[in-house]
């Protein structure tokens, strides 16, 4: 039920029940992307150049810093799935995006100052890697809390059960993405430039003078929000669901004719995704339906959580070795401006920005025209459509590195143009429009309404396993190459290092995972099917 709050995010009595022209909906909605575009610059304006200023004045090697880095993505994308208990079970979202913010805008106010340590001795330059890490996993424990429950806040000001509000929340999804792009735009030319031209210090505060901003926001639309409260009573969501497979466990032996009533056992069968994981039945001794349909929802999720992970590792690619790879390339546009080289994610960003207006209005009105559904796609064929598009970004990757190294080994004084990369940006760029945004409204619909922060913690948390699968492949391939070949696929001199092996071997991985994906999304049973 939606119903409105007052200024510190208390539901109201009941009676108090939310007038839609009032509370929520895109007016409230709006504020939500604006907040979000404030702390998209934010979190791009620090992740976006961290592979130079590691490389560069902290001294790592390119190996070290993408492994580093890999390893902050995954704890970043990890801890959402403990944020998001909490919040579903103790704050609710509003408290826990005020905490998690502060948290956010401390760890980005050391990061800055972390910057501002000389590094003339060696208990010095420690000092400076030490505030470095401990201000980047504040960062990371203050974003896992905000991420989940801002986007899932913002869904929650359109009623999924309205046909018209239903429409509108998956448009804001898309608008959603589409802000964030611009941001994270904006933040890749202003922050990177004043990085590396003029300030480390100075382009590590702009980001947290950003997130600042984008608490203030928050804070100013406390009035207008709509308040969603689903909570069956006192019992805990998670408690409800673990208890479902604790008694399917403890009734496994029981046969199946006497596992419930013969009412419970009709609407079981009744109910079409009751046919998947008809093990979890004989908990109907002890729980009610409901409960035992929220466990199996949970569980289906299962199998397209597990094959998103390949995309995932492949996308951790971008903000490290394509950015390396751009600065062995020539960036200047003209004589004495030299690009960037985390300037040219601008390209996926910009790739992104054209896309997602021409697919929200143009391709999804003729979609719905021939499929009779209200999103166009279903989530999962916009899932798939991502993946597959991210496959021939990762070939495209692997020729142009093939190129350079030609070239690099017929002439090591001829340097190729950087723009060679823009089109494995720009697919990459479409890739995620198609992926991202399905994941988050698949993850928000297809959980149980009382835990949307979760299902939204389990969207980010793809993104975390796979840095962390990406960190491991190259911590094993940079040690088993280094002792069988002459030199690592990763060498610090990418002239010398074989970064097309590994895109090609990604390419293959992309391939199966693909496969795996249309196998299980093929009987896939959605929770709502007239809808997905």
């Amino acid at each position: 039920m939606l119903i409105a709050g007052d200024e510190l995010g208390n539901t109201l009595p009941p009676g108090n029940l939310a007038v839609r022209s009032s509370f929520g909906g895109w007016k409230s909605a709006r504020l939500i992307i604006f907040v979000e575009m404030a702390e998209q610059f934010a979190s791009y304006g620090i992740s976006s150049n961290l592979i130079t200023y590691l490389t560069g004045p902290l001294g790592d090697s390119t190996a070290a810093a993408a492994a580093n880095i890999n390893a902050w993505c995954g704890t970043e994308a990890f801890l959402p799935l403990l944020w998001s208990f909490v919040a579903d079970s103790f704050l609710g979202r509003f408290r826990t995006i005020i905490i998690s913010s502060s948290l956010y805008i401390l760890g980005l106010g050391l990061l800055s100052f972390s910057a501002m340590i000389p590094s003339h001795s060696k208990d010095s330059n420690q000092l400076q890697v030490t505030l470095f890490f401990i201000s980047l996993y504040l960062i990371a424990l203050g974003q896992g809390g905000f991420s989940p429950c801002i986007k899932v806040f913002g869904a929650d000001q359109f009623d999924g059960n309205d046909l018209k509000e239903l429409k509108a929340k998956s448009s804001f999804f898309n608008w959603l993405m589409f802000g964030s792009c611009v941001s994270i735009l904006t933040t890749r030319l202003i922050s990177s430039y004043i990085q590396e031209n003029l300030s480390w210090s100075l382009g590590f505060g702009i980001p947290g003078a950003s997130m600042l901003l984008a608490l203030l926001l928050f804070l100013l639309g406390t009035k207008t929000y709509r308040f969603t409260t689903e909570r069956r009573g006192n019992k805990n969501p998670f408690a409800r669901i673990i208890r479902v497979f604790i008694e399917a466990v403890k009734n496994r032996r029981q046969p199946d004719l006497h596992i419930a009533n013969p009412n419970e056992t009709l609407l079981l069968v009744a109910h079409q995704s009751s046919k998947q994981f008809r093990f979890l039945d004989r908990a109907a001794v002890s729980c009610d339906l409901s409960e035992i349909e929220d466990a199996k929802s949970v569980l289906k999720l299962v199998p397209i959580w597990i094959n998103c992970l390949v995309y995932s590792t492949v996308c951790s690619q971008i903000p490290t070795f394509f950015t390396k790879q751009g600065s062995t390339m020539n960036r200047y546009i003209s004589p004495g401006i030299l690009v960037p080289a985390a300037t040219l994610q601008c390209v996926l960003s910009l790739a992104m920005v054209f896309f997602i207006p021409i697919y929200d209005r143009l391709l999804v009105p003729i979609a719905r025209s021939f499929t009779q559904n209200p999103l166009g796609i279903t989530t999962l064929q916009r899932i798939g459509a991502g993946m597959f598009l991210s496959n021939i970004a990762m070939v495209v990757a692997a020729l142009v590195e093939t190129k350079r190294l030609q070239t690099a080994q017929d002439d090591i004084t001829t340097m190729m143009s950087v723009w060679w990369l823009v089109p494995q940006y720009a697919i990459y760029g479409v890739s995620y429009a198609f992926l991202t945004i399905g994941l988050q409204e698949f993850f928000y619909d297809q959980v149980p309404s009382e835990l949307r922060s979760v299902g939204m913690a389990l969207n980010l948390s793809i993104f975390g396993v796979g840095n962390f699968l990406s960190s491991f492949m190259i911590s094993v391939i940079d040690k088993v190459t280094s002792q069988l070949c002459q030199t690592s696929w990763f060498d610090n001199d990418l002239n010398k290092a074989h970064l097309d092996y590994f895109y090609w071997l990604l390419a293959c991985v992309s391939s199966i995972g693909l496969a795996s994906y249309l196998w299980f999304a093929k009987s896939y049973v959605y929770n709502r099917p007239n809808t997905f």
